[in-house]
């Protein structure tokens, strides 16, 4: 039996004891607005579920007969990194559009109880070819996707990932063909180690150990990496791109997830075996600027997930500009 628990507002800052300013990041941003959405489903569109066992908190917008569309974010990221915006539009196109929080983020189910591995250690073992342990693997976390969709009732939906949502999707994919009518891909990665990796001056950022532990240092290192891994050919307006990021990190921060979650990619390894089991059509979509994963990942991907087509989007880097979600809206319509 499912729970459901219609969330009239959000619990308040839910700011865990951050942890290194280098991981206490998510790789992919595009943040809407804060609010909740919308009245056509009974008025409310957020709410939590029993999902995989899992409290997970879960935004459904459009209508209940419209194509279902998952749509997962990406390391750290939470449901509100999908604009509004850009939701708003792909309802007009048809789309039952289903947000989460991943498992470890935003307002969903932690496992701060697991403890903070060394992420230290762990990259050391992935680094010399060693197994991984994660507390949970992006297999996990696949099911707590599906476990959304058994929670609300769908059968079978249209995925869309981002950057390790993409590798989440893969998971989903290929593990039930039959529970996956299309694939959409967004700035991901097989993982394969033979594919470029980041950027010097990205790892550099990202390991940015500078300011304390308040939101506004928080935010600050965000709005440093985002500023190095965005999309060159379409620059935020710096006050606005603050705002949004102290909107989110008011909403959740969760540093210890966010390592977590980098472990099981870790873990995760190289998915270029599940590639060949994927049967949805599929289309893939990265930025031709991405610093953070470089955009060779999306033409191995093309060349091993059989069918799929490619879209390389000048300009674009590891973020989801405002000026980019119409034409985004028309690749995911397209898939």
């Amino acid at each position: 039996m499912h729970r459901y628990r219609r969330r009239a507002g959000y619990d308040g800052p839910q700011l865990a004891a951050l942890a290194s300013p280098g991981t206490g990041t998510g790789p992919c941003l595009a943040f809407g607005s804060s609010g909740r959405l919308g009245a056509a489903r009974h008025g409310l569109s957020r709410m939590q579920l029993s999902a995989n066992g899992l409290a997970i908190e879960v935004d459904d917008q459009g209508p209940p007969d419209g194509v279902p569309l998952l749509m997962i974010m990406g390391l750290g990221m939470q449901l509100t990194a999908w604009p509004d915006e850009l939701v708003r539009l792909l309802v007009a196109r048809g789309f039952r559009v289903v947000r989460f929080d991943n498992r470890d983020a935003g307002l969903s189910e932690g496992f701060d109880a697991s403890g903070t591995p060394s992420l230290a250690w762990a990259l050391l073992r992935f680094m010399l070819h060693l197994p991984v342990v994660a507390p949970y693997g992006l297999a996990d976390m696949a099911e707590d996707a599906f476990g959304v969709l058994d929670a609300l009732g769908i059968t079978q939906a249209h995925v869309c990932g981002a950057s390790m949502g993409g590798m989440i999707a893969q998971h989903m994919a290929a593990s039930r063909p039959e529970r996956v009518s299309r694939l959409t891909l967004i700035m991901t990665t097989s993982g394969s180690r033979r594919l470029p990796q980041s950027s010097a001056r990205v790892r550099a950022t990202m390991l940015d150990r500078r300011g304390g532990d308040d939101v506004d240092s928080a935010v600050a290192r965000l709005v440093r990496l985002f500023s190095v891994i965005g999309s060159p050919g379409y620059p935020p307006d710096p006050a606005e791109l603050r705002a949004r990021l102290a909107a989110s990190v008011r909403r959740a921060w969760r540093p210890g997830g966010v390592v977590r979650q980098i472990v099981a990619i870790a873990a995760d390894g190289d998915r270029t075996p599940l590639l060949s089991r994927i049967s949805s059509p599929t289309h893939i979509v990265h930025g031709g600027d991405d610093p953070l994963v470089p955009v060779a990942a999306a033409h191995d991907l093309h060349v091993r997930i059989a069918g799929s087509t490619l879209e390389i989007v000048p300009g674009m880097g590891h973020d989801l500009p405002a000026a980019l979600w119409p034409p985004l809206a028309r690749a995911i319509g397209r898939a």
